[in-house]
């Protein structure tokens, strides 16, 4: 089965800046290395660090009108930083991977783990 890892943070990445550098460069490595370790087993099969919101483009229909926004469309204190393709199993093997993601270390930041239509 596959699922999605979406790496949501607080939107202001400051929360990282308050870190001490070594405290950060220990996450980041704790991170690749999670990363090559489920890569190597094949339960991670893809998956990319995405830039900040401010750099999106969001398309939404407003009264019958296609509209183009730059940036995120809402405003949320959370945003997307990256995402992770899971090939496992089943939920709880995602689950149990996604638990140890180390930026987790790192108050405000979560996973959703959410599953793709098998069809």
């Amino acid at each position: 089965m596959k699922f999605v890892m979406l790496f949501t943070g607080a939107a202001d990445e400051a929360i990282w800046t308050t870190l001490p550098p070594e405290r950060m460069e220990a996450i980041m490595a704790e991170m690749e290395a999670w990363w090559e370790q489920h890569a190597a087993t094949g339960a991670i099969v893809g998956g990319e660090r995405l830039q900040g919101g401010s750099t999106a483009t969001t398309f939404r229909i407003r009264g019958g009108e296609l509209q183009t926004i730059d940036g995120p469309f809402i405003e949320a204190k959370e945003e997307v930083g990256g995402f992770g393709i899971l090939d496992v199993p089943d939920l709880d093997t995602a689950l149990a991977i996604a638990r140890t993601w180390p930026a987790l270390q790192v108050e405000g930041e979560s996973i959703e783990v959410r599953p793709a239509y098998d069809e």
